[in-house]
């Protein structure tokens, strides 16, 4: 794609998923007679805004117009007036950078345009032991300052990979926070582990007093929900005000999930997905674990960033959900009934892009950026 010239692409095809649920792989069907209409897509021009960037993970749209994006390995980037500024934001911690892990997601404080606070996840350790950890900051000005670390995950351990780490701030303010199992499968199970669960913290780094786990003497009282994998995508749903995730699963069994408090989501007891090597890994169903309200399975399409859409560029989509796919590179849309999802479309799978991260802007286009190097932050417009 030429950086700087709109290109027109058409959407692929919408369908209902026989992975609905409990259901089976991602196979195109027409199920229990619902249907699917023509003017549910929209045809797409991509306008790049930013180019050269060195595999963006994460972007955030501040109240001002400035666009900050985060670089893996360690920098953070400001786009103003439509252009990638050249010297990077300055203040920022020391980050680890190896494997999955780096600079990673961005956050904007919900009233950042009175307190100019930005949250973002990251790497942190030495070469033998590493975790994931949040800091706090002032943004002005392409500067950061009075910076304060308000979570980090406990214990270290010596993996480069399943980090997750991404944030999202519900209508009440309360920060939550996803955290990969780091590839110690086990441990997503472990309640006096962090890893593999979602975090609910205030914005300062208290814990909430209501957290499910907070008095419990086998819990971390940081918890908020258990038995995850690699949660890469994390998002309120503005319509209902609940907190949705997805993740990655092993080969197959990627995600779609409702968080809700306490609740263990299954990782690694019960799976849609197989080993690399095709073995089982456990049942799809267990008592007292949650399942997915939507999964690819036999093949994972490795779901990062997402977004739900409430504009009015793009009127068909209003109350979908999209994220970015890194091994299906493309933008899926689902289309979500309440808490059921009963569509979905692919769109850009042409472009051949490993979309990292999705967020609908102020302006009610589409942007994304895709984890390459050099990757690009592109706005999404209907050509209609």
């Amino acid at each position: 794609m030429e950086f700087g010239r709109p290109v027109l692409v058409m959407a692929c095809f919408f369908s209902l998923i026989a992975c609905v649920g409990g259901g089976g792989g991602a196979t195109a069907v027409d199920d229990d007679g619902k249907t699917s209409p023509d003017d549910a897509t929209h045809s797409i021009m991509m306008t790049p805004v930013a180019d050269g960037l060195e595999n963006p993970w994460a972007l955030a749209f501040l109240t001002d117009g400035d666009i900050l994006v985060t670089e893996r390995p360690g920098r953070l980037r400001l786009i103003q007036d439509g252009n990638l500024v050249e010297q990077p934001v300055t203040g920022l911690p020391e980050v680890w950078v190896g494997g999955q892990g780096g600079l990673l997601d961005v956050e904007a404080h919900p009233d950042f345009a009175n307190n100019r606070l930005i949250y973002f996840s990251y790497s942190a350790g030495t070469d033998s032991e590493q975790t994931t950890r949040v800091t706090r900051a002032r943004y002005e000005n392409g500067a950061l300052s009075e910076l304060l670390t308000i979570f980090e995950a406990e214990p270290y351990r010596d993996s480069s990979k399943h980090f997750g780490s991404r944030l999202a701030f519900d209508s009440q303010n309360f920060l939550y926070i996803s955290l990969g199992e780091r590839g110690d499968r086990a441990q997503a199970q472990d309640r006096l582990d962090h890893v593999g669960s979602i975090i609910r913290i205030h914005d300062d780094g208290r814990v909430p007093a209501d957290n499910p786990f907070f008095s419990a003497p086998d819990a971390r009282s940081e918890l908020f929900s258990i038995g995850h994998r690699n949660p890469q995508g994390l998002t309120r749903n503005p319509f209902s005000g609940d907190i949705w995730s997805h993740e990655h699963g092993p080969q197959g069994g990627d995600e779609v999930n409702l968080i809700r408090a306490g609740l263990n989501y299954g990782w690694p007891e019960i799976t849609h997905g197989t080993n690399y090597d095709g073995t089982p890994i456990g049942p799809s169903q267990q008592e007292g674990m949650e399942p997915p309200l939507y999964h690819w399975a036999p093949t994972s399409i490795a779901p990062s960033g997402m977004a739900f859409y409430t504009g009015d560029r793009f009127p068909n989509w209003e109350g979908d959900l999209f994220l970015g796919a890194l091994a299906g590179r493309a933008l899926v849309r689902l289309q979500v009934a309440g808490n059921e999802v009963t569509g979905e479309e692919r769109l850009l799978e042409s472009e051949e892009m490993r979309i990292r991260d999705v967020a609908e802007g102020p302006d009610g286009y589409l942007w994304i950026v895709t984890d390459h190097n050099p990757g690009q932050l592109i706005r999404l417009e209907p050509a209609e």
